[in-house]
């Protein structure tokens, strides 16, 4: 199911969707390019490898990843202190903000460094969101299949994120769909993608 066909490049549209809100934009307006973009993200990052608590039990995430911004986030049984935003962080998150209407305090960055990393399917549900949260992905570099997985209903949504687009979920989507990254068979080369969100 490709959702993609009418969205305009450099314009935010919505995607129907039941049960929730969903919008696409093809590329964040920027000043400069998203390989740039991914190169220095790449480069002036701390990533780690971080330890999340599913069923009771430890287990290594898939990827790399960094918590910027303004506040302390607690997901998966774990607390992650932020750095400040930097520079670069800060320039995507005026764009995202002006794109979307939305304000952001924070932002979580994941590395996917080849078709071996993924994503475990979730919602971004926790308290300090509020109940109907607005969660902004900006992706760089190799493009991965985004799933939306309904949790009531027998429904799929498998969206391609490429170099340079904006998701926006917001609304009651949280409350009524998961969503994740498989790994994949086919060679994959790296992605970066960030997830602006605001702690309340």
């Amino acid at each position: 199911m490709d959702l993609f066909e009418d969205a305009a490049a450099s314009t935010l549209s919505a995607i129907p969707i039941e049960d929730g809100q969903l919008a696409f934009q093809q590329r964040l307006l920027l000043d400069l390019s998203p390989e740039e973009i991914f190169r220095r993200l790449r480069d002036e990052t701390d990533w780690r490898a971080e330890q999340i608590q599913v069923w009771g039990k430890l287990h290594w995430q898939p990827r790399l990843s960094a918590w910027h911004g303004e506040a302390r986030y607690r997901y998966s049984g774990k607390t992650f202190d932020p750095q400040p935003f930097t520079p670069l962080q800060l320039h995507i998150k005026q764009a995202v903000e002006q794109a979307t209407g939305c304000r952001f305090n924070s932002v979580l960055l994941n590395y996917y460094r080849d078709e071996r990393d993924s994503m475990g399917f979730h919602a971004d549900d926790e308290r300090e969101l509020g109940p109907e949260p607005a969660i902004a992905s900006v992706s760089f570099g190799a493009p991965r299949t985004f799933i939306l997985k309904h949790r009531t209903r027998p429904q799929t949504i498998k969206l391609a994120l490429g170099d340079g687009c904006l998701l926006l979920m917001a609304g009651t989507l949280q409350q009524h769909w998961t969503h994740g990254i498989n790994k994949e068979r086919a060679a994959r080369g790296p992605r970066i993608n960030l997830t602006f969100r605001l702690i309340l």
